[in-house]
């Protein structure tokens, strides 16, 4: 065994076994926190909807999770490429399941691993299993039991059922075979295709292929012994019958002389080269054998140039990802309560994902893959896995094709706005959040007519320039980076950030403007401790540069860090730029959960904010959340008491604050003193306190001071599940951001966009 190999095997197992170990866990969809709660969720509250189930089983899908749960069920008979290893072995592979059903559709999955070989059994069990599922997913059972098995549940379950080691397989293969024809120039009913594999993938890819338009003569079959023909005994089922024809080819090697595509179903390295070079002008080949294909791409490319090649593996071009299919395809299914899984869903997914290779990359794709650009032809035919618009297009092709075809049992009036809501299903409240700000600075630039100027003073940190990478594509920010111009070109080089090259360095230090910034400096700060020594010292330094830079308008905006800390970029930034209005500086914090955004105020300067500062606070951190969400936001003053409930100068000086922002600011809605629960729990507060003023749960929570403030946010980031957005400098004269210093490449760039944006609305 490799060092390699034995690195890969020791993280992955020490990915599936510490913590908890396995990778799925249940969550609550509902609260469950008082007794109340508890009533209602189980006895006696549960009855009501167990008696309305009675009445009527389709209200299963009202009242449970059964319209968004799959079962993933094996027997663990033909797992992956390790072969028939058994239930419990399979185990891992069926939870990485219910990851992908989640991750990529948002369905809840059991898995369900049954110690059973016998076919006729396990039709039996799965049958019996239908009252609980949504759907069902039959994994990684061997053929030919897998035909039957599926074949009758198919008959005699009212849900869909699917197996994704045919039809998934089938489903991907296809969509890439109809693009690599396009590119080719070659027609469906007229290409000859070799298969090598007789199992479960080869079949399903045969069949779909058939209804596309290839011709039953043009196909040839080979298993282990051989070519499947008319009258060939050794080896023969019923299934492999099926595609047995007429012909004198016995062996893999001649099957493909002349051959205009190969399909790749079997095992590693069955196809040499001259087998390649045998085959028809601009052959299509795809090797999807995992994880060693039966050919390289590369060894394909030293005797064929004009070949499009795929493969099982994600680490070459064109990957034939069952991901691609089955999350989606169950997703429309269970959207419209498909009876089955038909041929019109199947060739629909099909087509979605042909089409979708064929549209321009989004930038979240770029950004997945490393900023690399991808574009329809020989190495893109098929969409990656991690583009969003693979929901977007398939669920809503699948759940139209179950309608149209009448096994739908729940009609979708508008498939454009299905089409829509699903988009926001999956994508992280960060992520639609980020989204439409980067959508509105977008816009404004548009208008402006021209981009927004925004320098960096950690020009040479390889986190911006990475960020930057990516970024200078859009065409909305005209970057400037300020740092030693050898460092960042260095830098540049070594991580090959092509798109950086003619980017603007400024050394400070030999700035055009170098004179001027410290001799302005020097008269701002004459009488507060600021020689001209000191003046020119300072405006060596990257961060007091880019601050008068951005004092003086030749930049739009700055964002500083994430080399030195906050403290050393704080002060430089409050010595040039300043406050609006003389008010004190704070920090806010934007969390955003599954289903929620809070933003969190002060997290950052302010260490024991007075009444008067805390309602300062307050009134800024209401301004931001107006400009950035858009609607009127309920703000919580927190503190350890809860309306007077215990007398402490601390807690009374919430209460001062509250009392004092609600005179001066009536139209706000405020609520505290409150503890932190209770602020955003809205139906807890009504519960105990139903005098409370606020509309809904928090939206702004106000800290009595920076230690409970900062505790909070780098609790609730690393623990709650939220991902931050962070720290926002208000109320700040310029548009000025400073980063934290653990910030990665997502969270420099929503920084950027956050930053540019406030500087132009």
């Amino acid at each position: 065994m490799s060092d390699k190999k034995e690195i890969e095997d020791k993280l992955s197992l020490d990915y599936h076994s510490e913590g908890r170990p396995g990778k799925i866990e249940i969550t609550p969809t509902k609260p469950c926190i008082t007794s109340r709660d508890l009533s209602l969720a189980y006895t006696p509250g549960v009855a009501a909807p167990c008696l309305e189930i009675d009445k009527d089983p389709e209200n299963a899908y009202k009242y449970t999770s059964k319209g968004n749960l799959v079962g993933v069920i094996s027997n663990g008979s033909a797992v992956l490429g390790l072969g028939n290893i058994g239930p419990y072995a399979s185990k891992p592979v069926m939870e990485g399941k219910a990851i992908l059903f989640k991750r990529f559709a948002d369905i809840d999955v059991f898995d369900i691993e049954i110690d059973e070989t016998d076919p006729q059994k396990i039709i039996q069990i799965i049958k019996a299993l239908g009252p609980t599922f949504g759907g069902i997913n039959i994994e990684d059972i061997k053929a030919p039991e897998c035909f039957e098995i599926e074949r009758q549940l198919i008959k005699e379950m009212d849900i869909p059922v699917f197996h994704d080691d045919q039809h998934g397989t089938a489903i991907i293969c296809c969509a890439g075979f109809l693009n690599a024809l396009e590119l080719q120039d070659k027609k469906i009913d007229e290409v000859k295709i070799v298969f090598s594999g007789a199992g479960a993938a080869a079949m399903a890819c045969a069949h779909l292929m058939f209804k596309l338009g290839l011709k039953r003569e043009n196909l040839l079959m080979c298993d282990s012994k051989g070519v499947i023909y008319k009258g060939r005994k050794e080896g023969m089922n019923k299934y492999k019958e099926e595609f047995a024809v007429k012909t004198d080819t016995r062996n893999l090697a001649d099957a493909m002389k002349g051959a205009d595509a190969f399909m790749g179903v079997s095992r590693a390295g069955v196809v040499s080269k001259e087998m390649v070079k045998s085959m028809n002008d601009k052959p299509i080949i795809f090797a999807m054998a995992n994880p060693v294909p039966e050919i390289y791409p590369n060894e394909i490319e030293e005797v064929r140039k004009d070949a499009i090649v795929a493969t099982g593996r994600s680490d070459f071009p064109n990957q034939v990802n069952n991901v691609l299919g089955f999350p989606f395809i169950f997703r429309g299914a269970l959207d419209v309560r498909a009876k089955t899984i038909n041929l019109e869903m199947k060739l629909a997914a099909v087509y979605a994902l042909a089409n979708l290779a064929k549209e321009d990359i989004t930038s979240e794709v770029k950004m997945a893959y490393e900023n690399k650009e991808f574009k329809f032809g020989p190495k893109y035919i098929i969409p990656k896995p991690f583009d969003k618009r693979v929901l977007t297009s398939v669920a809503p092709a699948v759940a139209k094709a179950a309608m149209d075809s009448g096994v739908a049992r729940q009609k979708i009036a508008n498939i454009e706005d299905y089409a829509r809501s699903l988009h926001n299903k999956l994508g992280s409240t960060s992520a639609t959040f980020m989204k439409s700000l980067r959508d509105r600075l977008a816009s404004t630039i548009k208008k402006r007519g021209k981009k927004v100027k925004v320098a960096f003073s950690a020009g040479s940190n390889s986190r911006i320039l990475k960020a930057l990478n990516y970024l200078v594509t859009e065409d909305i920010i005209d970057p400037i980076l300020l740092g030693n111009k050898k460092r960042v070109d260095y830098k540049i080089k070594k991580y090959h950030l092509d798109n950086l090259k003619d980017i603007p360095v400024i050394d400070p230090m030999h700035g055009a403007k170098y004179s001027k910034y410290h001799q302005e400096f020097y008269k701002m700060r004459e009488r507060k401790g600021a020689n001209l020594s000191i003046s020119k010292e300072r405006l060596k330094q990257e961060i007091y540069y880019g601050a008068m830079m951005l004092k003086d308008g030749d930049i739009d905006s700055l964002v500083s860090g994430p080399r030195l800390t906050f403290p050393e970029l704080f002060t430089p930034i409050m010595n040039v730029i300043g406050t609006d209005k003389g008010h004190k500086a704070a920090g806010v914090f934007i969390l955003c959960f599954k289903n929620k955004i809070l933003f969190l105020a002060d997290t950052t300067t302010q260490i024991e904010p007075s009444e008067e500062d805390l309602e300062n606070i307050a009134i800024e951190t209401a301004k931001l959340y107006r400009k950035l969400v858009g609607k009127e936001p309920n703000i919580a003053f927190l503190s350890f008491s809860n309306f007077g409930s215990t007398n402490h100068k601390l807690s009374n000086k919430v209460r001062n604050a509250v009392e004092r922002t609600r005179k001066n600011h009536p139209d706000l809605n405020i609520e505290g003193e409150v503890q932190a629960d209770v602020a955003v729990n809205k139906e807890l507060m009504d519960n105990l306190f139903p005098f409370n003023r606020l509309n809904d749960a928090a939206d702004i929570l106000i800290f009595p001071d920076l230690n409970s403030a900062n505790i909070s946010y780098k609790l609730l980031s690393q623990l709650g599940e939220a991902e931050p957005i962070g720290p926002i400098m208000i109320p700040m004269n310029k548009s000025v951001n400073i980063l934290q210093r653990t910030a990665d490449l997502y969270g420099i760039l929503n920084m950027i966009y956050l930053t540019a944006l406030l500087s132009v609305e």
